[in-house]
């Protein structure tokens, strides 16, 4: 990933995903969510386009036997290339928890609010030049300004827009 290029969902989304079709029983939706440990599962149909996303909020609060009778139909998506930030306000602005990720219509990928959080917490921002790196650790050289790994810092940003 080029430290200058901004990050996109392309770059820290999970792939590959969880999916269910609109016929799912809701007994193998809840058997899909507990044994891969997520929160909700997009509905796709047979050319992988997002037709609608269960939640563990639809499965307490709307009754049903199949994905597509509990599903939330109106699912806010990005595309690959959506900027982070854009997704960090998406999140926040309308109250959701993921956004499916789509490349030409087709799902490919989702961020939620935990790959956020998880890009948050591994940027270093260089205290010469304020140059921003991604990495589990500080890079040995600001790749801008050449000053070393003691002039980085974890960088912080407060919640919210």
């Amino acid at each position: 990933m080029d430290s200058h290029a901004p990050v996109t969902a392309r770059d820290i989304m999970t792939t590959p995903v969880i999916s269910v079709v609109a016929e799912t029983l809701i007994e193998d939706v809840v058997q899909l969510l507990g044994q891969h440990r997520i929160s909700a599962v997009p509905v796709v149909d047979d050319e992988q386009h997002v037709v609608g996303l269960v939640s563990e909020y639809d499965l307490l609060a709307t009754p049903g036997v199949t994905a597509a009778q509990v599903m939330t139909s109106s699912v806010i998506s990005v595309t690959t290339d959506t900027a982070i930030s854009e997704i960090r306000q998406l999140l926040v602005n309308q109250w959701i928890v993921r956004v499916p990720v789509l490349e030409n219509g087709r799902l490919v990928g989702i961020v939620s609010r935990a790959d956020i959080v998880a890009l948050l917490a591994t940027e270093w921002v260089c205290g010469a030049c304020g140059e921003p790196v991604r990495g589990e650790h500080p890079p040995k050289a600001c790749p801008k300004c050449g000053a070393d790994s003691e002039r980085f810092v974890l960088h912080e940003q407060p919640p919210g827009p």
